[in-house]
C-alpha cells in the first residue's frame, strides 16, 4: 500500500498515475545561557566546649645554704657531688708570713622536686561551616516545568 501525503498540486507537472510526496525538515538550535537561581552563603560558626585538662606538673627549685669552714687548705678543692647536693668550695687568699689557702665556707646545692596534680578547665574552639541558600525571583524567569506533558 501506498501511503500519498499531500503537497502542492500542480496539473501540469503531475500525470495521472504519478504520486507526489511532499517533504518537510525540521531544524534544532540548541543554546546555553546562565541563570541565577538563588544566592549561596557560605558563613564559618565558632563553636566552644569546654575540656577537663588532669596532667601531673613537675617543678624543681634551688635551696642554697652557705656553711662557714674557715680552715686553711693546700689547694683549691674540687666542685663535688654528695647525694641531692652539689658542693661548690669557696677559698680565698690570705696573705700571712706564708700564703695559705683558707677554705671559707661551701655552698651547698641541693635539688628538690615537687609533684603536684594540675587540675584546669579550658575552652576548645572548633568551626562549621553553615550553607543558606536564597532564592532569586524575577518578573521574567519562567521556571522549568516539572513535567513532561
Amino acid at each position: 500500500m501506498t501511503t500519498v501525503y499531500p503537497g502542492p498540486t500542480d496539473s501540469t507537472a503531475a500525470g495521472a498515475d504519478e504520486e507526489i510526496l511532499a517533504l518537510h525538515s525540521e531544524d534544532l538550535v540548541v543554546g546555553k545561557r546562565v541563570v541565577d537561581r538563588s544566592i549561596v552563603r557560605v558563613a564559618t560558626v565558632t563553636r566552644s566546649h569546654d575540656h577537663l585538662v588532669d596532667e601531673e606538673l613537675t617543678h624543681r627549685r634551688v635551696e642554697i645554704v652557705h656553711v662557714p669552714m674557715g680552715y686553711f687548705v693546700d689547694a683549691v678543692p674540687p666542685v663535688r657531688e654528695e647525694g641531692d647536693f652539689t658542693i661548690m668550695p669557696v677559698v680565698e687568699e690570705v696573705v700571712i708570713v706564708e700564703r695559705r689557702l683558707l677554705l671559707k665556707e661551701e655552698v651547698h646545692i641541693r635539688r628538690v622536686r615537687h609533684t603536684a596534680q594540675h587540675v584546669e578547665t579550658v575552652a576548645l574552639r572548633r568551626q562549621e561551616a553553615m550553607v543558606t541558600r536564597t532564592p532569586i525571583t524575577t518578573a521574567d524567569e519562567t521556571p522549568f516545568p516539572t513535567s513532561n506533558p
